[in-house]
């Protein structure tokens, strides 16, 4: 279970950061346009198309690898009192109850609409410019298949927490920003407030200087 888990989590780290960048493709579309609207005067006929069409494929392709993260929302106002053994137990019913129900529901209801607009070879009707759109509907089935994949991966550590009482986390690779200013900020008041303790000197990786790797 371990080995799939690990595969799992690497399979949707990398689509996942894949297409995180579309939203470096979607930053341009709209720049560009707000550009030559106000400035030039000259809007474009496909920026509204580029900027829903991104922002939608790195929603739905970017799901997989948020759930490896624990990232969705979830309402742990209870959630969090409990010990991990039961916190594993009401995921593990879950999951059947309504994760993959609805992932299932995803796929082939998105397999039947993608089918369907690669045969018309379907363009968006948003713009006069007519931009194919067929192949991105098929990133609907994509992002249900990568979930049901990252789904049994999730199954698989609820099992190994009943098991151990410990949750296997997924490696961490990221941080937000305003976790690390907070934690930044933290250290500075440690250091030079007017109660200022030794705080251990850490390097990139997080560790306390010397500390053993």
């Amino acid at each position: 279970m371990d080995r799939f888990i690990s595969l799992a989590d690497r399979l949707s780290a990398w689509v996942g950061k894949a297409f995180a960048w579309a939203i470096m493709v979607m930053t341009f579309g709209t720049g560009y346009e707000v550009f030559v609207r106000y400035v030039l005067n000259a809007p474009t006929s496909w920026s509204f198309d580029v900027s829903y069409i991104m922002y939608g494929t790195l929603f739905m392709m970017g799901g997989a690898y948020t759930l490896s993260r624990d990232g969705h929302v979830r309402g742990d106002f209870l959630y969090r009192l409990w010990q991990p053994r039961t916190q594993a137990k009401i995921e593990f019913v879950l999951y059947f109850l309504f994760f993959f129900p609805g992932i299932l529901a995803l796929i082939f209801a998105g397999w039947k609409y993608a089918e369907r607009s690669w045969r018309f070879g379907e363009v968006s009707v948003n713009s006069p410019a007519g931009i194919p759109i067929f192949q991105f509907k098929t990133v609907i089935v994509a992002a249900g298949v990568l979930l049901l994949i990252q789904g049994i991966a999730q199954v698989m550590r609820c099992i190994i927490c009943m098991r151990t009482g410990e949750w296997v986390r997924a490696r961490d690779d990221v941080e937000e920003t305003e976790k690390r200013l907070i934690e930044e900020h933290e250290r500075e008041v440690l250091l030079h407030g007017s109660e200022a303790i030794d705080v251990p000197d850490r390097d990139d990786d997080n560790r306390p200087t010397g500390a053993p790797r």
